[in-house]
């Protein structure tokens, strides 16, 4: 079962007493991924390169780990001829990689 995290907001000096909750993303810029993410990964030096880029694979990854669904089930868009851009045992490589 997937855990959800709860970040806590303060909301300004005037209303301390006042909380706001906002939920951790699950979908990164290109600009965040490489600035927090991207310093940490190791990329491989031998074997074929990824058709799509880290940013859009750790992005379903972190959708995957968000709906809590199995790799089969998670949702993959489609590229301009219907079919999906990735396979989910591409993504799961990946992940295991990480």
């Amino acid at each position: 079962m997937a855990q959800v995290f709860l970040v806590e907001l303060s909301v300004g000096a005037k209303m301390s007493q006042t909380h706001q909750w906002q939920w951790i993303p699950t979908h990164l810029t290109l600009k965040q991924f490489e600035e927090f993410v991207l310093p940490h990964l190791h990329r491989g030096s031998r074997g074929p390169q990824p058709k799509l880029s880290l940013h859009t694979i750790f992005n379903y990854i972190l959708k995957l780990l968000y709906l809590g669904c199995q790799w089969k089930e998670l949702p993959i868009e489609q590229n301009k001829d219907g079919q999906p851009e990735i396979h989910d045992t591409r993504i799961y490589a990946a992940f295991q990689a990480l």
